[in-house]
């Protein structure tokens, strides 16, 4: 990140603020630098509420604090992918809940890997749910337990996605969500960042951090 005359004198303007500045130049807060430049940029105010106040501790990757993530070690998220990183998202692992690259996830959006047993609220199961890379979730979606999205899944607004888009590369939309139109594989443009990770972790490091701590 580049150190320009103005960011030096926002930095001076405050102590707490200078206090900030030489915390994130450890190697613990590479992340902070690494992801200036990605579509979900991580900022030392997001990693605090989340891992200092516990706003959705136990999670990976970076969330809002308004958003809720439950069962995350059961939840696999691809490089550049965030889901509950905008706000009010529900994001539930209790199945195995599985994202691809580079997806984005719109506000109050809920994605599901599991459900509660019809006649026994107290009965909770497991549905293997999966998102591809390159899918694209827009605001106050639900993608129910089990679905399967195949690479480059757009998901409109307000969407209930009910059944499975294996084949990917489509605009899905509407309650329950149909084919509203069909993509070209070859037009897709892929995002390869120069740092990747997955959350907060380096892709070098995130296989042996998966083989500890997840269970997917």
């Amino acid at each position: 990140m580049k150190i320009t005359s103005e960011k030096i004198k926002h930095i001076l303007g405050n102590p707490f603020r200078i206090f900030i500045w030489l915390i994130t130049r450890l190697p613990y807060f590479r992340f902070i630098k690494d992801t200036q430049h990605a579509n979900d940029r991580i900022s030392f105010n997001r990693w605090y509420k989340q891992k200092v106040l516990g706003y959705n501790k136990e999670a990976y990757w970076p969330t809002h604090y308004t958003s809720r993530v439950v069962g995350a070690h059961n939840i696999l998220v691809g490089v550049g992918t965030n889901p509950g990183f905008n706000s009010g998202c529900y994001i539930q692992g209790s199945g195995k809940l599985y994202f691809g690259d580079y997806t984005t996830v719109g506000q109050n959006t809920g994605i599901l890997s599991g459900g509660h047993d019809i006649y026994d609220h107290r009965i909770l199961f497991g549905k293997e749910t999966r998102l591809g890379s390159y899918c694209w979730i827009g605001m106050n979606c639900m993608i129910l337990p089990g679905v399967t999205l195949g690479d480059l899944t757009i998901v409109a607004a307000g969407s209930v996605v009910t059944k499975s888009f294996s084949d990917g590369y489509c605009v899905i939309g509407g309650n329950p969500a149909k084919v509203i139109k069909t993509l070209e594989p070859e037009k897709l443009v892929p995002i390869k960042y120069k740092k990747p990770y997955h959350g907060y972790i380096r892709k070098e490091k995130f296989e042996d951090y998966r083989k500890k701590h997840l269970s997917i």
